[in-house]
């Protein structure tokens, strides 16, 4: 009964945990981008997604043998765990490979940026304890601004393309939402063998993917910092990224989650200032202003005490 009823009652703001996870996943999601761009230097943008989903998965399923809980809790549920694969993984990677060969980066974060947009949507028509507020509708706005802004320039520049591409980058935010919602379906099970279940599915379907795209031939090429690239992209940007991520769905609900969206192009130019040596303009300050104030927004918390 107890469960029956968290289930129902609305969610009230995140709590301090909840909020230091979000912002250290979005972190850790910036700093992929550092990662991938050395990787793709010399592998195939899908073959790269076979490794980081492979090596993850591998390396989750060793977790969960050293530490538990066992693997056997996901098996019941293997159906759902290939929808989570193909909806979280599989077709938003495509989508958005395909989308980004004809739009610019700016473009593209902007409209994966709608996620929390469409999750809302979604979570306000098929759950009965994440509905629309003023609060939350107001925060996706101003974080979605927000990051338009934080791109300046760039936004601008790469406007053209087809619409069919953008359409792709919108699929591919929509279908985050829709893994999201599957995701909320995982209750009672730890976020480790959610995490590792995705995982292996996900492996379990690019694997032919890659073999009948590209054959065997060549995909272990790649140099020494390539490799540590994809090591450093399977180990801390998908395999620990996605226990936080499931433990923030479980805990903070899935409109709150898929904020993350909002946070990781802010973190990754901040990455970039820090460790790159890249400059920080005026913009991307009032961009990423722009997002705090819509994170504050949707916690809602300082307008309640007003």
């Amino acid at each position: 009964m107890a469960s029956t009823t968290a289930t129902v009652a609305a969610r009230g703001p995140m709590v301090l945990r909840d909020w230091a996870q979000l912002l250290l996943l979005g972190a850790i999601w910036g700093g992929s981008f550092f990662f991938a761009r050395i990787a793709v230097s010399e592998l195939h943008p899908l073959v790269l997604v076979l490794f980081r989903v492979g090596i993850a998965a591998l390396a989750l399923q060793l977790y969960l043998a050293i530490r538990g809980p066992s693997f056997r809790l996901a098996l019941p549920h293997a159906g759902l765990f290939f929808l989570l694969a193909l909806t979280n993984n599989v077709v938003p990677f495509s989508l958005i490979f395909a989308g980004q060969t004809q739009l610019g980066a700016g473009v593209a974060s902007v409209l994966n940026a709608t996620t929390p947009f469409w999750t809302l949507i979604l979570a306000n028509s098929l759950t009965s304890d994440e509905k629309l507020s003023w609060n939350k509708l107001a925060g996706i706005a101003l974080g979605i601004a927000g990051t338009a802004v934080m791109i300046g320039p760039g936004l601008v520049a790469g406007l053209g393309g087809p619409v069919w591409a953008k359409f792709a980058l919108i699929g591919a935010s929509l279908s985050y939402a829709i893994a999201l919602m599957v995701a909320r379906r995982f209750k009672g099970i730890p976020s480790p063998v959610v995490a590792t279940g995705q995982m292996t599915a996900s492996t379990i379907i690019m694997i032919p993917v890659v073999l009948i795209a590209y054959g065997p031939a060549g995909l272990f090429s790649a140099s020494p910092p390539v490799w540590a690239a994809v090591l450093a992209l399977a180990l801390l940007s998908t395999a620990f990224a996605y226990i936080l991520y499931f433990n923030l769905v479980a805990s903070a609900g899935a409109t709150n989650a898929s904020l993350v969206t909002l946070i990781v192009p802010a973190s990754a130019i901040l990455l970039g200032f820090l460790f790159l040596g890249e400059r920080l303009e005026l913009f991307e300050l009032g961009g990423m202003a722009l997002i705090a104030l819509g994170l504050i927004t949707i916690d809602g918390r300082v307008f309640g005490r007003r």
